[in-house]
């Protein structure tokens, strides 16, 4: 693209209308641009534009958003595959003149399009600098001192900005020498100007805020921001170590960081955003220090008293205010990393730990306005925060951590304080329960958030308080409130403690407040009837020792009834159409329960219904998965139990699953397949023509193009050709499905499925239906060895060869490969089966190929004979080694990589039910122990010929494997002679 006054008039026009408000010249403008983008110099051209004086501004920022978006995509094109359309990437003479144009550019740009060149540039530097843009950093350095010099800020930020992003790789990437290379070259050349400037502004901060008045905001909100992007580029040039000029200029920098914790600016924190400027520096400076405290102990030493007296200081004087969040838990976690370390002495003194208690903890595990509009409005996040720990960055779980921290070395202090604590916060709710019922919130809080896990366990102690007492005594009372709408953050208080400490609860004490959980799942409260519903899964999980569950289906089923009613209705509470927490019980539940007719009936209807409603749009995939997996074990459970049901739960699911399957619902595709593969495993043959429909449309090489169907459009293969092994046989069929086999084994991200139906075509149908094909199916796996093979591909070709084996006898297996070319047979033996063979894992597996492989060399005429006596005996060490040695000795695979090419364009991914799971079957079930096996077939074997086999053994087999085949024929009492 040509930089002219065409090209110009062009740009601003297509920029002015994408601001449109009408949809039609937007449209038009973007696709304009869109097919510009790929000519060469558009990046180059825009760029231009933007530093157009002449163009309105509004058209020259949507141009600078459009530059940084086209660098972004094509700067460096993404490999991944899957990450949707690739664009042609830029090419080098207009990258080159981009990195020329663009520092300076930025930084004589207004405020808004300097933030959106500075992630341009950002966006170059990830990928470029150092190396391949050794310019920028002199250049940004010499802009930042010329700008130093006039005290132009608007530009030191926007130098600084660029630094921050550019540096901050080297907090996240792996420690490598190229990575520190990077960074001793950043040092080398950035460290003391930093210094410069840091302690330039600290100077000017200084003087303008000891002037009449304490200056203008104004005036200081620049340097402030300047500070705070010093200490995140000082955080990002010390991560990885601390870096020579750094610990020889410590004094300094620790003085100013100080100064910014203890000394207030009140004329920058009485304006607008000033206090929310200043927290975010004295947050950064926590961070920089929690930093040192971390990597740098010893050195940091000397300063940490005057750090921990200020932090202490500051977080006394914090407001409860959510704007100051950030500040708090920082500063929170620096106390914290200090109470662990060896200085945690500094909270030995007899008052300290009380202080901290009063006047840190206990404020900040209190409930404020924000958490309850936060229960109220958005429960989804709410419960996130609270019940599955994403709240590590909030004010109530960083204080109760701080606790922890200090009760590491401190322990009975910190008991013995926080039991007298929350004693009082509960005297302090009986004098007025309906006004202070935030004080027995911040009680249970205290003893649920402080509670211990044991290591690898799911039960949970606390030396806070007896956990009976306490349960009987506060937890109860609300959990048998008759008003389940009454003061729901309490009631979810107490389901949530009751949740926590349920493996610790007596049974009959529990079991005695199960209709009360079943009541508290009509609460209106989105929060309460979830905490309900986990609380009810949760219990139904627990195991007594010895692992046997302490609630069984007799427990419950009586019950079931209006519990599955309750849990069915709280879907329809607004906002908890898709509540995830409602459908997990409802599986928990189906999972445990005696499921009769008059359960299964009310129960499939209700999960048909929703599910027909979600087919619509569906959003919550993991709602979606516990809806699936609860359909399945539905299925499971009632179908196994009563036959009768599989035409009624036929009737209730077909017309879904066809909603599915005609609207193309992608997500649920591969669940509609499992489900159908199900039904179709539970029905006796003739298969019904509804189900041939199905097995019609599954035969179409069309259904296979999308790789996320194809294991579960597998499984329902593998159920058709068990349960109607006589329709695969007429029209044509057979040869469909050795279609898809031989799709599926050419490529290696699905060779094992074509494995897994090549395997049920040999199980379920007779040799004199399978021998016409035998010559093209070994000629597709010939070609396929020939071109790629992989570990996996060779130990599923052992499998299968083991399994012809047992299916049609070694003499088949043997001919139909020597039909396709001559004595191919003992080549592939010798080259693939006897070295691949020690690899199989899996205790069917095992026993398959080792039984396989006994027979082979017990029966077949081909390795009895004379000539084959090597053969036989590598083949013997083979099984001996799959046998005798332990899988971690014998197995060594290499992670393949994944055939990335053949995923192109899908995003959906194959999601397995848990519930509708294909039962695996052992096809030698008259075979109890392959190691029996062997020695016997080989004791009767030698007892033909005395004297041959045992010195075959003697010349063949390793050492180790002769004494573990002697250990073995003494054990089976069996000898080989």
């Amino acid at each position: 693209m040509e930089w002219n006054p065409e090209t110009l008039q062009f740009l601003s026009q297509c920029f002015l209308h994408t601001l449109s408000p009408q949809p039609e010249p937007r449209r038009a403008a973007e696709s304009s641009l869109s097919e510009a983008a790929d000519r060469p110099n558009y990046g180059l051209a825009v760029l231009r534009l933007v530093a157009e004086p002449s163009v309105d501004e509004q058209i020259r920022q949507a141009a600078a958003v459009n530059f940084k978006n086209h660098l972004r995509t094509r700067w460096v094109p993404s490999n991944d595959l899957n990450a949707g359309p690739t664009f042609s990437p830029i090419l080098d003479p207009e990258k080159d003149q981009i990195k020329t144009l663009i520092v300076s550019l930025m930084l004589s740009s207004s405020p808004r399009i300097q933030s959106q060149l500075s992630e341009a540039l950002a966006v170059i530097g990830k990928h470029d600098f150092p190396k391949s843009w050794p310019t920028l950093l002199p250049e940004l350095i010499s802009n930042l001192q010329k700008a130093a010099q006039s005290s132009d800020y608007a530009s030191i930020n926007g130098i600084l900005g660029t630094a921050n992003s550019i540096f901050k790789k080297f907090r996240y990437q792996y420690k490598t020498n190229d990575l520190l290379l990077d960074l001793k070259y950043c040092l080398d050349n950035f460290a003391a100007p930093l210094l410069d400037i840091f302690l330039k502004t600290a100077s000017l901060i200084d003087s303008t805020a000891s002037s009449p008045g304490g200056g203008s905001p104004a005036t200081l909100q620049p340097l402030f921001e300047s500070q705070r992007l010093c200490c995140r580029i000082f955080y990002s040039l010390n991560f990885q170590e601390l870096p020579e000029f750094f610990e020889d200029h410590m004094k300094e920098w620790m003085g100013e960081f100080r100064k910014y914790l203890t000394t207030n600016y009140p004329s920058l924190e009485s304006s607008g955003d000033g206090l929310a400027l200043v927290d975010q520096l004295r947050a950064a400076v926590c961070e920089n220090i929690s930093l040192y405290m971390e990597k740098n102990e010893e050195e940091f030493q000397g300063y940490l008293n005057d750090f921990a007296s200020a932090v202490w200081s500051l977080l006394t004087n914090v407001s409860q205010s959510s704007s100051r969040d950030k500040l708090a838990v920082t500063a929170m976690k620096f106390l914290t990393t200090v109470s662990t370390s060896v200085h945690h002495t500094l909270f030995a003194s007899e008052a300290v730990i009380p202080q901290i208690c009063q006047s840190i903890v206990i404020p900040n595990v209190r409930l404020r306005d924000e958490d309850e509009e936060l229960f109220e409005m958005n429960y989804i996040e709410f419960i996130r925060r609270d019940m599955e720990g994403s709240d590590l960055d909030t004010r109530r779980r960083i204080a109760c951590e701080l606790l922890k921290g200090i009760a590491t070395n401190y322990k009975k202090q910190v008991t013995d304080i926080v039991s007298i604590q929350i004693q009082n916060l509960l005297s302090s709710f009986a004098t007025n329960p309906s006004a202070n019922w935030k004080d027995k919130d911040c009680a249970i809080y205290l003893v649920v958030s402080l509670a211990t896990k044991k290591a690898g366990g799911t039960l949970v102690s606390t030396d806070l308080v007896d956990v009976q007492s306490f349960f009987l005594s506060v937890i109860v009372p609300e959990l048998q409130s008759q008003d389940v709408n009454g003061f729901p953050m309490l009631k979810a208080g107490a389901l949530k403690f009751f949740t926590t400490f349920r493996g610790l609860i007596q049974k009959p004490v529990a079991f005695q407040l199960f209709p009360d959980l079943v009541r508290f799942l009509g609460a209106e409260s989105n929060v309460v009837h979830s905490y309900a519903a986990s609380c009810i899964e949760k219990l139904l999980l627990v195991k007594d020792e010895g692992g046997k569950a302490r609630y069984t289906s007799a427990d419950i089923t009586p019950c079931v009834p209006v519990l599955m009613n309750n849990l069915f209705n709280s879907l329809k509470f607004p906002e908890s159409e898709e509540n995830q927490y409602i459908m997990k019980c409802i599986l928990r539940v189906l999972a445990v329960a005696d499921i009769s007719s008059e359960i299964a009936g009310p129960c499939i209807a209700g999960l048909t219904s929703i599910l027909n409603e979600v087919c619509k749009n569906p959003r919550n995939p993991i709602f979606n998965h516990y809806l699936f997996e609860s359909v399945a074990i539905l299925i499971r459970r009632a179908c196994e139990r009563d036959a009768s049901l599989i035409s009624a739960f036929e009737g209730s699911l077909f017309p879904s699953l066809q909603t599915i399957l005609a609207n193309d619902v992608t997500e649920f595709l591969p669940y509609a397949f499992q489900l159908l593969a199900q039904l179709v495993e539970l029905n006796k043959p003739p298969i019904s023509p509804s189900y041939m429909q199905i097995f019609v449309l599954l035969l179409s090489p069309d259904s296979w193009r999308r790789s996320s169907n194809v294991p579960a459009l597998v499984r329902l293969l593998q159920a058709f050709l068990q349960k109607a092994p006589n329709e695969v046989n007429q029209e044509g069929r057979l040869n469909q499905v050795l279609g898809i086999f031989n799709m599926l084994v050419s490529s290696a991200s699905s060779d094992e499925q074509g494995f897994y139906v090549l395997n049920t075509v040999i199980e379920n149908l007779e040799y004199g239906v399978i021998s016409p094909y035998m010559g093209n199916i070994w000629n597709v796996l010939f070609m396929r060895l020939q071109n790629n093979r992989t570990v996996k591909f060779l130990k599923s070709l052992v499998i299968f060869m083991s399994l012809f084996l047992i299916k049609h006898g070694a003499t088949n297996l043997v001919d139909t490969m020597n039909a396709v070319q001559d004595n191919i047979f003992l080549v592939i033996l010798e080259q693939f089966w006897i070295p691949n063979l020690k690899l199989i894992t899996g205790a069917i597996e095992l026993k398959l190929t080792a039984v396989a492989s006994t027979r082979l060399i017990c029966e077949s005429p081909v390795l009895l004979d004379p000539a084959a006596a090597r053969l036989w005996g590598k083949m013997l060490d083979s099984i001996v080694t799959l046998l005798s040695r332990p899988e971690q000795d014998r197995v060594e695979e290499e992670p393949e990589m994944p055939d990335i090419a053949e995923n192109v364009g899908y995003t959906a991914t194959f999601v397995k039910l848990y519930n509708a799971g294909k039962k695996e079957e052992d096809p030698l079930t008259d075979v109890k122990d392959p190691k029996q096996f062997l020695v016997a077939s080989l004791a009767k074997l030698s007892a033909l010929t005395p004297g041959r086999y045992p010195q075959i053994i003697n010349e063949n087999l390793e050492p180790a494997n002769q004494a573990a085949l002697l250990q073995l024929c003494g054990i089976y009492n069996c000898q080989i002679v």
